[in-house]
């Protein structure tokens, strides 16, 4: 079968982030599967960027895969630099898609760019291939740039972002979710319920079973130093953003002064340094923050935390569920997580691997910390083994990836449908 996946933000393991549709692809094209993944060249995600050089499109094969990088202007922010790199986007699948369709044949298209305007020409490529649509939910736009970003509902840029979301739940053949607790807001924007499948974010069992990578020096040094001098580590590795809530666990940090505990900040993000800054204003000595590391790092990185981190800001959007990349990693590293969160779901409490408790509550996250401090190591260790476990059993993407395709009715041996009009 050939599967045509349009996500602007797609990444892979050469590039960085986003990975959900490089490890699903990995998996089709496992599976026998021919697949092709249609980007954006710009990314405010991506840790390196394709190399186009001054050409507006390069193909090339990753791991089986065929990438096709569009050129788009560059951006800063979510200003108008951003919204014109989504319409330079969309505007060059829409001048691609009769060859795409004509060339590729794809038999199943999935939009999948965060925002939805690719819907419409995803929906143009699929009718003239007569392949079947799937549209996949990772944020709900436009709820996402309004109830976090404060944008008016009368906004241009809001109607126009309604107005794909409302397509697509009418014409797509089957609507695939990351959030869990999405259906009764889709069903009131026109979805017929039975479209919705939910395939949450995953985990890539091979990257946890080979032998880990070891840490970079510097990494390594400060934490087996942590180690020699007794301290237990409570770790966090991820973006430093508002989003993250690591606020709360400096907070949390300075209620617990004075205790065996060493706080350990992995990654970068736009908060970083202002954090780095707070954290030296309130003394805490114990609170040190390494910079990012490359993906094949973090096996190693969080064998060497004692807690993981996790948490969210309080915000109502929360309420259609959360699916964090972060998590499914913590799992297989077989980390105790303390989870502050206040959301549609909680994937801690449903695995039972460590204590959840209300978001931007530094005492309540403290006691938390403090009781898992207190627990022996193999108390500890049992709940790391329930994440594992989970991850292994619910988050495997070979998986999920059967289950991407069975939800979309998609099969190798389907037939091709009649092409429709295209719109």
């Amino acid at each position: 079968m050939n599967i045509l996946l349009i996500n602007h933000y797609a990444g892979s393991v050469r590039h960085g982030m986003e990975y959900r549709p490089y490890y699903l692809a990995r998996e089709w094209v496992r599976a026998g599967h021919s697949v092709r993944i249609v980007a954006s060249a710009t990314s405010h995600l991506r840790a390196r960027a394709p190399v186009l050089g001054g050409r507006p499109v390069l193909d090339e094969i990753i791991d089986g895969i065929h990438y096709r990088w569009h050129a788009t202007p560059g951006y800063h922010g979510n200003g108008l630099g951003r919204a014109a790199n989504m319409a330079a986007f969309v505007a060059a699948l829409y001048r691609g898609a009769r060859p795409l369709a004509r060339d590729f044949r794809p038999d199943l298209v999935i939009a999948s760019s965060t925002y939805p305007a690719d819907i419409w020409p995803a929906h143009r490529i699929a009718a003239l291939a007569g392949a079947r649509l799937a549209f996949e939910v990772h944020d709900l736009w436009p709820l996402s740039p309004m109830e976090l970003g404060g944008m008016p509902r009368w906004h241009p840029f809001i109607l126009l972002m309604q107005a794909a979301e409302d397509y697509a739940y009418r014409h797509a053949d089957a609507v695939i979710s990351i959030l869990p607790k999405v259906a009764s807001h889709m069903a009131a924007r026109g979805m017929a319920p039975h479209k919705l499948h939910v395939v949450p974010n995953g985990v890539a069992l091979a990257e946890w079973e080979a032998n880990a990578a070891p840490l970079p020096a510097p990494a390594a040094a400060l934490l087996d130093g942590l180690r020699a001098r007794g301290r237990l580590v409570v770790g966090y590795a991820g973006s430093h953003g508002l989003a993250n809530a690591l606020g709360t666990l400096l907070d949390a940090a300075a209620l617990l002064r004075g205790r065996p505990l060493s706080f350990v900040l992995a990654g970068a993000g736009p908060d970083k340094e202002a954090l780095r800054r707070r954290a030296a204003a309130a003394g805490l000595r114990e609170v040190h923050f390494l910079a990012p590391l490359a993906k094949q790092h973090m096996p190693a990185l969080l064998a060497r935390f004692d807690i993981a981190y996790l948490g969210w800001r309080r915000q109502p959007l929360y309420r259609y569920g959360i699916a964090p990349n972060k998590l499914g990693d913590y799992m297989m590293a077989a980390r105790p997580v303390v989870h502050a969160v206040e959301a549609g779901n909680d994937p801690v409490a449903e695995a039972g691997c460590g204590l959840s408790v209300p978001p931007e509550d530094p005492a309540a996250l403290a006691a938390a910390i403090a009781r898992l401090a207190a627990m022996t190591g193999s108390e500890r260790a049992l709940l790391g083994r329930r994440g594992a476990e989970h991850a292994r059993t619910h988050l495997n993407y070979a998986l999920l990836a059967d289950r991407f395709l069975s939800a979309c009715g998609a099969h190798s041996d389907q037939t091709r449908q009649p092409s429709r009009r295209p719109p």
